[in-house]
């Protein structure tokens, strides 16, 4: 028999309603009977005093499509027939693709959702996330190089969760949506040429130069003033030993500095960056896309320059591609340290060697690799076939060995 039913107006009324819906529904009445119908009542009155009295916002409509998939022991894949294709249903559940209006009426009635709760506006996404265009990375690249150990499926299922994929590929780093394609210009400083640099191919070479350098971390903190040209001369005096380039990484880290080693990106036209990690040490990036021993310390040296005069000043990240010419005044500051820091001009003016024993003799006295004197002969007369296949050493190759560059 149906009790007495009125509106709650308090909290032991409240109570008391709560009590006798479940009473019912633990009696499990028939459909057309009057113990159902007040089920139905005592649910509209407890929602109304509810309501009233514990307001809360309706969920984000997201969370309620993926809380109803988990509820009712869905996959994503089971969310095409109403959202339209796989990839539709990563970019809507990443917050990259609103819901249309078919897609809100096909929800609402497959899975039960209120579409009240559809039209409403999503949260935002990741934080910083929201300018990013997931499919305009160099996705196939990234996954051979091993952006995505955990990914396994073919390139084409990538392109359809780019947004989980990259997106956690970026937030692995502190900070790594900050350094976003549309942040790009005003926190970095380019050396480039004519050639149109990919943004989003950028993008993720500087992740990847983080997380490797987030994966060493060093002993000791960067003091700011270690590096100057005493400095440099010191680190290239490494140079004359045939495992110089990874005794050099040994020593950079001693005072606080990354030296990573990662090839560039299809459209990025790098050789060298700096900039700093999350504690604010120092971090030298070097693609080796030129695999000659002179370019590597030369490279080296260009960055260590930045690191003493130019990295305190304001900008996040100096980038240079060494083929270009170097036309402000804080490039040529950095190419004249690095070819100082080598070959003091002094020394350079008076005793320019002109064969190979002037090579080997200047070398000892230096302390350095001939390489570093030959490749700034043939740099300073354009003329790249001197001394033939002699003074040619390449470098990748020991940072293949020790798993520092990929094969």
């Amino acid at each position: 028999m149906m009790t007495q039913l009125k509106i709650i107006q308090d909290e032991t009324e409240h109570q008391q309603a709560l009590a006798r819906l479940a009473e019912l529904m633990e009696q499990d009445p028939p459909a057309d009977s009057a113990e159902s119908a007040e089920i139905n009542v005592l649910a509209v009155l407890i929602e109304d005093f509810e309501t009233k009295h514990f307001p809360i916002d309706p969920p984000d409509p997201i969370d309620a499509i993926e809380f109803r998939v988990d509820q009712m022991g869905l996959s994503r894949k089971d969310l095409v027939p109403y959202i339209g294709s796989q990839s539709k249903v990563s970019e809507v559940l990443n917050h990259k693709r609103p819901l249309s209006l078919n897609m809100i009426r096909r929800l609402s009635e497959g899975l039960g959702i209120s579409a009240d709760v559809l039209i409403r506006e999503p949260t935002p996404a990741l934080a910083g996330g929201a300018d990013i265009d997931w499919q305009a990375f160099p996705l196939s690249e990234m996954r051979k190089r091993g952006y995505f150990p955990d990914f396994h499926g073919s390139v084409q299922e990538l392109r359809e969760y780019a947004a989980e994929q990259v997106g956690a590929f970026i937030g692995r780093i502190t900070g790594g949506f900050e350094l976003q394609p549309t942040l790009l210009r005003s926190s970095v400083h380019l050396r480039t040429n004519d050639k149109v640099m990919d943004d989003y191919a950028f993008y993720a070479w500087r992740i990847r130069v983080l997380e490797k350098a987030q994966a060493e971390p060093l002993a000791v903190h960067y003091q700011a003033g270690t590096v100057d040209l005493a400095f440099m001369h010191q680190l290239a005096s490494l140079s004359w030993s045939t495992s110089g380039p990874l005794t050099a990484r040994e020593y950079l880290a001693r005072y606080g500095i990354h030296l990573v080693t990662e090839p560039h990106l299809p459209k990025t036209y790098l050789d060298g960056a700096v900039c700093r990690d999350a504690d604010g040490n120092p971090v030298i990036a070097l693609t080796l896309r030129h695999d000659r021993l002179d370019l590597f310390w030369f490279t080296l040296m260009h960055e260590l320059a930045h690191v003493a005069r130019h990295l305190d000043g304001g900008t996040d990240w100096f980038v240079d591609d060494l083929d270009a010419e170097a036309n402000e005044q804080l490039e040529h500051e950095a190419d004249d340290w690095a070819g100082e820091a080598l070959i003091p001009s002094t020394i350079w003016q008076t005793r320019r060697p002109r064969d190979t024993a002037d090579v080997e003799a200047l070398a000892r006295e230096l302390n350095l690799a001939p390489e570093i004197i030959v490749g700034r002969l043939r740099h300073e007369t354009d003329d790249y076939r001197l001394f033939g296949k002699r003074f040619r050493t390449r470098v990748k190759s020991l940072f293949v060995q020790q798993g520092l560059f990929p094969a």
